[in-house]
């Protein structure tokens, strides 16, 4: 018995010596690929027997992945096991360049961008999620890394165009962050013609091959044509425009008619003033206002949300859906929407003078904000009038007009809530959003900024109250009381270098923040804007301000949210276009009645970086739709001058956004012919080097239109007079 065990721990080390000698030829090359054949050479093996166990070991290496396959029967060390043993490995997103060059940007908020080389990004693509192994630090040096692995693919499908030749055709991709063309053999392009945009799939891409293998999947036409670039930016973001089959039958079946049973089970607002204010071309009304005075000169504010879980099942078809969409888009001249139409602008839709399902927020309250009680549970509603933001804002201003003691008492509210949350700590961002008046071929043919009035801030304090009160009664707790799995919308703080530097840069200009505490940061930051309003330098100090901030993202981990300043916070009030508020009202809905089961927590989280994720796309989609109808709008206007503000400097050159349209374009450096400028990165501005002369971010400048590239989106612009007596202003 004991000869058999000797036997058996010889075996064992003999194999673990044989698993060694192997190994060590690998590590010797770890980038060059070997077969068993050359394994055994090199080990000094000629024995068949040997041989197949030396095969029968690298299986099992490669199967342990310790080692990958190549071409023919090779292998060669696992890139992410070289990795593991030397522990430097960082996850993050690619963020690629057109020149193949790309930078990591690590999952932790608080890590550096990591530059790998274009001969070191292993064929992962913009926006690829991938695994990062780290070269040694070198002094001076920024820090660099090699991709080892792809974790997850950004997306699937790509739009270009197709330029055709004799043997093989290939895909010029519309994306500029795309650094490579997709090789089309003639026999997969399903008839599509040259020059023509078409969707493709990459369905080889060999280990060693600079460009991958592909097949078009959709011909979408002409470039140019409004159709054909509006659903070229919709699939490039990994949106698709139509819904399937199994989802469009879904939806035919869903029941139209409220009944009985259901309304007996729910608060009735019928009876109580109810109104919608919405844009103008809005059909999709997912939010409510109601107003009823009280005896005791209160008021009951109901903000009313569409009940859309009672109509989506969790796990449907229509649900499934959803939950891959996450949200709605809205480009320039149509919505994609999250919910098949017959459920965002009818079913689901307030809509006036129709009995409509709402889960609702109902507040007690006095004139000044106050809040004595609250409410929170499923309503039927009927809404008595569909209003529009002008509508209501010239009620607002004038005093006067249907419904007006109403919706001035919401005014009068909403204000008083308004001045409290900025009392709080909030911050008083203003945007503005760029419109487009559009001809009947979707071409425009003007260019406004719309304007964030007292209208739009009455419905967004009414909605910031709910979205703050839902979160606090999921959220707050007792002293040690777990919290309940829930969907916040979280906002970190900025980081301390990005602070710094807005602060560094600011002290220049004459003005200061305060970052030893947030309150004092928020204060000293809402001061600032005021005080810089109308000045020069204003649009400057906005964006940089807004540049420090981090991106508000939804998350299960509730941390608050910095910029509103709410320790709670959620999205409730928006279920037709977001999928998060449907996921808030399901939950919201299950612990209301007491069901606290079978939820979760990581794959909430998942949802939620998911929701993130789709929200992000959503708005580079809308902006890249914008970004072409400004390059339309001025396609035509080649030669002549505006007015702009640099909005941007690199060192390409200087971004200069126009004053009345808000179309961007750059100014070349090589277009700086007067001078020779270098380019002060710190201080976000050029200097010549013989005037003196300054093109400094923030300044009034005045341009001409040199060139526009419709099909890359960019305007090309020159500045004019530039000379001595001509100086920006």
């Amino acid at each position: 018995m004991a000869k058999k065990h000797s036997r058996r721990r010889l075996k064992q080390v003999e194999n673990a010596t044989f698993t060694a000698q192997i190994l060590e030829i690998f590590t010797t090359s770890p980038y060059q690929f070997f077969n068993y054949k050359q394994i055994a050479a090199q080990m000094n093996i000629s024995g068949k027997e040997d041989k197949d166990k030396i095969r029968l070991q690298i299986a099992e290496m490669v199967q342990n992945n310790v080692l990958v396959e190549g071409n023919r029967g090779k292998y060669k060390l696992n890139p992410v096991h070289i990795a593991t043993q030397e522990g430097n490995l960082i996850e993050g997103k690619i963020s690629m360049k057109q020149t193949g060059k790309a930078y990591l940007l690590p999952l932790q908020a608080d890590a550096e961008d990591i530059y790998i080389a274009p001969n070191n990004t292993l064929q992962a693509l913009n926006g690829d999620i991938v695994l990062v192994h780290l070269f040694p630090a070198r002094k001076g040096r920024r820090t660099e890394g090699r991709v080892v692995k792809i974790i997850k693919r950004h997306k699937e499908l790509f739009v270009g165009t197709v330029k055709k030749s004799r043997n093989m055709s290939y895909l010029v991709a519309d994306n500029t962050s795309m650094p490579i063309d997709i090789l089309l053999p003639n026999n997969a392009l399903m008839g599509a013609k040259d020059g023509q945009k078409v969707v493709a799939k990459i369905t080889e891409w060999s280990e060693h091959a600079r460009n991958p293998f592909g097949k078009v999947v959709k011909v979408l036409g002409v470039p140019g044509d409004n159709n054909v670039e509006m659903m070229s930016i919709v699939i490039d973001n990994a949106f698709l425009p139509d819904f399937p089959k199994e989802v469009e039958n879904e939806t035919k079946k869903i029941p139209l008619q409220i009944s009985e049973k259901e309304i007996k089970l729910r608060r009735d607002f019928r009876d109580v003033f109810t109104i919608t204010i919405d844009p103008s071309d809005a059909k999709d009304f997912d939010d409510a206002v109601s107003l009823r005075a009280l005896p005791n000169n209160r008021f009951e504010v109901g903000v009313h949300i569409a009940d859309v879980s009672y109509y989506v099942k969790e796990g449907s078809s229509i649900d499934k859906e959803a939950y891959n969409r996450a949200t709605s888009i809205y480009l320039v001249d149509r919505t994609i929407p999250m919910l098949p139409e017959l459920l965002s602008n009818e079913v689901c839709s307030l809509r006036p003078h129709e009995d409509k399902l709402c889960f609702s927020a109902v507040f007690e309250l006095d004139i000044h904000g106050k809040i004595f009680k609250q409410w929170i549970g499923k309503t039927i509603i009927n809404s008595n009038h569909r209003f529009d933001y002008e509508q209501v804002q010239q009620i607002i201003e004038e005093k006067k007009g249907l419904y007006a003691e109403q919706i001035l008492t919401l005014d009068t509210i909403a204000k008083a809530l308004r001045e409290e949350r900025f009392k709080s700590g909030s911050i008083n961002f203003e945007t503005e959003e760029v419109k487009f008046i559009l001809d009947e071929n979707a071409k425009p043919i003007g260019v406004y900024i719309k304007e964030n009035k007292d209208s739009n801030k009455l419905i967004e304090d009414f909605m910031l109250l709910a979205n703050r009160k839902v979160a606090e009664l999921i959220g707050k707790t007792a002293p040690n009381v777990e919290p309940k799995p829930f969907v916040y919308r979280i906002h970190d703080k900025p980081l301390d270098e990005k602070i710094n530097k807005f602060s560094t840069f600011i002290h220049k200009l004459g003005y200061s923040i305060k970052s030893n505490s947030r309150k004092s940061f928020v204060n000293s930051v809402n001061e600032l804007f005021t005080a810089v309003q109308g000045k020069g330098e204003q649009n400057m100090i906005e964006t940089l301000a807004l540049r420090t901030m981090q991106r508000a993202i939804y998350s299960s981990n509730n941390i608050g949210h910095y910029g509103l300043s709410f320790k709670y916070y959620t999205h409730f009030t928006s279920p037709i276009r977001r999928y998060p508020d449907l996921m808030v009202h399901r939950l919201l809905e299950k612990y209301l009645v007491g069901k606290n089961a079978n939820i979760d927590a990581n794959t909430l989280e998942l949802k939620c970086k998911h929701s993130s994720d789709m929200e992000q796309r959503a708005t580079e989609a809308e902006r890249t739709s914008i970004k072409y109808k400004q390059a339309e709008y001025l396609s035509d206007k080649v030669g002549q001058q505006f007015e702009g503000l640099i909005s941007g400097v690199s060192k390409w050159g200087i971004w200069v956004e126009l004053a009345q349209t808000k179309c961007e374009g750059m100014v070349s450096v090589k277009s700086l012919s007067d001078d020779f400028y270098y380019y002060d990165e710190d201080n976000y501005r050029y200097v010549g080097q013989h005037s003196g002369r300054i093109y400094r971010l923030g300044d009034k400048v005045h341009i001409k239109v040199k060139a526009v590239n419709l099909a890359k989106k960019q305007m090309d612009f020159v500045f004019v007079n530039i000379d001595d007596k001509n100086l920006p202003f």
